[in-house]
């Protein structure tokens, strides 16, 4: 079974949805992100508008990196008005050859033979877990993808495809600053059935957004990074690394050395209060 480094590069920035790297850029901070321990790379089909695994693709083939030493996760089922794709509105699809088709399209784009993970990208109200659980198995049976899991599911979501189909990851947006998952049972679903967490956005709004939250987050943590001698981008992650789910942050920086900040994060231990202080500030009132 893969394991996945517990920083996690996503690439959605990486094409023309963000910095637009060509090539010889995304061969190089592939490159870094091996150097740093950071082995797993997240995609999904949709991002770039259907084109940024193909772009990466081709960076991952000209690097000549073993590809027994990373790991490929994506993503389908968001079907997005695009010029390659003849969609009025978006939407889910889930039957089986749609997924099927997919996954095999990722594959090809990616320059690979099997996915270390395939993830059900976002829940569709018509999902039907039968058919799901049908295309599931016969890419684990063919060796096409490894694992399976689901993206942005709630826990009934979540047992409603694992009563057909073993789900053994959800992806899910968390952080310091989106922490229902929390206490909505999320996490302690994930914790209790073994599911692996994974965290997108794990930096929240705190660099992005002036609201009520981030103003009364920032004393605390400018408080709390010089305490720890590190940065606030560092301890973000530290906070959300101290769950005791084991989540792993999905990084999206195309950033070498905020890379290498982020995996540093992982050698930050928060004092008990101080990841409470945190937590307090971002709710705007002392737990119950």
């Amino acid at each position: 079974m893969p394991t996945y480094s517990r920083i996690i590069a996503g690439a959605m920035n990486w094409g023309v949805w963000g910095k637009k790297l060509n090539p010889n850029q995304q061969t190089a901070l592939i490159n870094h992100c091996i150097s740093l321990g950071i082995t797993t790379f997240d995609h999904a089909d949709i991002y770039g508008g259907y084109t940024t695994e193909a772009d990466f693709g081709k960076a991952f083939a000209q690097s000549e990196i073993g590809r027994d030493t990373v790991q490929f996760i994506s993503k389908c089922g968001i079907q997005y008005p695009a010029d390659s794709r003849e969609n009025r509105v978006k939407h889910y699809q889930y039957d089986k050859e749609y997924i099927i088709w997919s996954t095999e399209n990722s594959l090809k784009n990616l320059k690979t033979d099997y996915l270390d993970l395939l993830l059900l990208h976002r829940p569709s109200p018509l999902m039907q877990p039968d058919e799901i659980a049908e295309a599931i198995d016969e890419l684990q049976t063919s060796g096409k993808i490894i694992e399976f899991g689901v993206s942005n599911f709630n826990p009934f979501q979540t047992d409603l495809i694992d009563t057909k189909a073993t789900v053994q990851v959800n992806q899910i947006e968390f952080s310091l600053t989106a922490f229902d998952a929390m206490f909505n049972g999320s996490l302690d679903h994930m914790i209790t059935h073994d599911i692996v967490p994974m965290a997108w956005s794990p930096l929240g709004s705190y660099f992005k957004e002036d609201n009520e939250a981030t103003l009364r987050i920032k004393p605390v943590m400018k408080s709390l990074a010089e305490k720890y001698e590190t940065g606030e981008d560092q301890l973000l992650l530290a906070w959300l690394l101290h769950h005791p789910a084991g989540i792993h942050p999905v990084v999206g920086t195309t950033n070498e050395a905020r890379l290498k900040k982020a995996v540093e994060a992982l050698d930050i231990e928060l004092e008990l209060q101080d990841w409470f202080e945190l937590l307090v500030a971002s709710q705007g009132h002392k737990v119950p």
